[in-house]
């Protein structure tokens, strides 16, 4: 039997998870045997679960919908509970600095660079964890209690039962919460309520330790606001409590038309700092396009599209401003007037109003309706190589000109949108960065690349296109951040955050010391020390902070 125990230690101290190299740390990775592969899957199937893991079949966790990026963990979990995902972490922690396994929450799998997953790791599926079950609290602070594994777009049906709805949203309602709060959660709402991440009083987020800890702005903060918008570093939301107000049943949905950026971002400017304004707005750019049915994004009354297709372009890079103010049946007359008032302080080209009156449920899920569409047509599961952007306000002229004038002059594959946002509505204390601006703009370039094409439309010309764009932020020194950030090594995370980075370096130490979680992010190596020669895997960490991370690995 001590045989036995000393042969299996020996195993276990040689436990090594198949993992990517990043392009600056030492190309020695250590490979993973199958009779270690073995050891660690009897290891996972000891432990004392309400889900359970899957070994086979790991294609789907292994992509996401970016489509650029293709890493198959070594197993999923499908958990039922969080004290499973828990049980699962706190496991593959204390298996200490000898083992490589990491750990990433998988929600609808809409990440675009592989940020879900993990590499000879284990993928949390948190589409399986339906516990707690949406719970809604009217009154005078009314909120919905959800699992972080649940769709927005159920969040919506829940608390419009209850007449209720959350403030703030994304463009795309089939996400789940736990991963849009770990990025921020934008659309055109937030320059009134912020982001989703400025619409919550409490969380429950299970650390790199597999502790599993509430966190608000009262209790636990520092965990609260790590985490939010945090890009799963410092935890797995497995509960959010969400702010609600009441919902209304009826959206007066316009756009219009500008072929002049000036123009068009001092109306966009003006109704996000107008006291009595839209309750969204947003902005798209349409390039060398004769209408709007070329868009995805454009599913007006059926009348609408008929009268855009009327209005031809001449070739000519036009700005479209999209606004939508919310009503009741019973106030429709006085929503009119507010909306012709609003109109009549804008500079658009009359000719191109075109509005309509929709369900708010139709309005916020809009877009899947146009999802449906492409999966008809085959046109979903392609590469997403998407470009999120916030450009200071200061710098969005210079930005507009050079991109939408020069870089993108031809074509482009697939929605831009464009709008500022309030910085007052973020909050400071989380860690998203954005411009040091008061005001700055996103600027999405939501483009789809068809497989095999060598032209414009093909994978190849368009993350040229992309990079030449970032070149062209680098060298102008626009003061630019990423939404959705991607960056492929530690220096260039570093340039990202900032002065934000030290205090980014020192929440990971404190949540997960080992860097366990969120592998697909490239921020932080997984902590490892080598039985052979006992040196710690990431000493590449001379500098700064950063060596506390390792130092706490050595503790452990």
């Amino acid at each position: 039997m001590i045989f036995l125990r000393c042969i299996g230690l020996l195993f276990l101290s040689c436990l090594a998870a198949r993992i990517n190299t990043f392009s600056n740390f030492p190309s020695i990775i250590p490979t993973t045997s199958n009779l270690e592969e073995s050891i660690i899957c009897s290891s996972l199937k000891t432990l004392n679960l309400d889900g359970h893991f899957s070994f086979d079949n790991l294609h789907d966790a292994a992509r996401d919908f970016g489509y650029l990026s293709h890493s198959l963990p070594f197993a999923i979990l499908r958990p039922e509970t969080v004290s499973d995902i828990a049980i699962t972490i706190k496991h593959i922690f204390h298996m200490g600095t000898s083992s490589m396994l990491t750990v990433a929450a998988r929600g609808h799998g809409h990440s675009l660079q592989g940020q879900s997953q993990a590499h000879g790791g284990v993928v949390i599926n948190m589409e399986s964890l339906r516990k707690p079950e949406l719970k809604v609290h009217a009154g005078e602070l009314p909120f919905i209690d959800v699992s972080g594994g649940e769709l927005l777009i159920n969040i919506l049906h829940e608390s419009l039962k209850y007449g209720l709805a959350p403030k703030s949203w994304t463009d795309y309602l089939h996400l789940t919460i736990g991963g849009t709060l770990s990025n921020a959660g934008i659309s055109g709402q937030a320059f009134r309520h912020g982001p989703q991440i400025s619409n919550v009083y409490q969380l429950e987020v299970v650390t790199g330790k597999g502790e599993v800890m509430n966190c608000s702005e009262k209790q636990n903060a520092d965990l609260f606001y790590s985490v939010l918008g945090g890009l799963g570093q410092f935890g797995i939301i497995t509960r959010a409590r969400i702010t609600l107000e009441p919902a209304p049943k009826m959206v007066k949905w316009i756009r219009v038309l500008y072929s002049n950026f000036s123009i068009f971002s001092k109306d966009q400017e003006y109704l996000i700092s107008a006291e009595n304004t839209f309750d969204y707005i947003e902005g798209l750019v349409i390039i060398n396009k004769t209408g709007l049915l070329n868009n995805w994004r454009s599913s007006f009354n059926p009348q609408d599209p008929v009268q855009a297709s009327r209005f031809n372009s001449d070739g000519k890079t036009l700005y479209c401003l999209e606004m939508a103010k919310n009503f009741n049946p019973d106030e429709n007359d006085i929503r009119n007037k507010e909306v012709d008032s609003l109109l009549s302080q804008l500079s658009y080209i009359p000719s191109t109003l075109f509005q309509t009156e929709v369900a708010y449920l139709d309005f916020l899920d809009r877009v899947h309706e146009s999802e449906k569409k492409l999966r008809s047509k085959g046109l979903w599961e392609v590469p997403h190589p998407w470009l999120n952007l916030l450009i200071p306000r200061t710098k969005i002229h210079e930005f507009a000109e050079e991109v939408f004038g020069n870089i993108l002059r031809d074509t482009s594959n697939g929605p831009i949108l464009i709008y500022p946002l309030n910085k007052s509505k973020w909050d400071s204390r989380t860690s998203v960065v954005t411009p040091e601006e008061d005001i700055f703009y996103l600027v999405a370039f939501l483009s789809s690349a068809v497989p095999a094409s060598k032209g414009t439309d093909g994978l190849e010309h368009i993350l040229t296109q992309n990079k030449r764009i970032l070149n062209f932020c680098e060298t102008a020194h626009l003061g630019m951040k990423q939404y959705l950030p991607h960056y492929i090594n530690q220096e260039e995370w570093q340039t990202h955050f900032g002065p934000h980075w030290e205090m980014f370096v020192q929440r990971k130490s404190v949540y997960d010391p080992l860097a366990i979680l969120a592998p697909g992010q490239k921020i932080f190596q997984r902590q490892y020390r080598s039985h052979k020669s006992g040196l710690s895997y990431n000493q590449y960490l001379q500098k700064g902070s950063l060596q506390q991370i390792t130092q706490n690995a050595r503790v452990l």
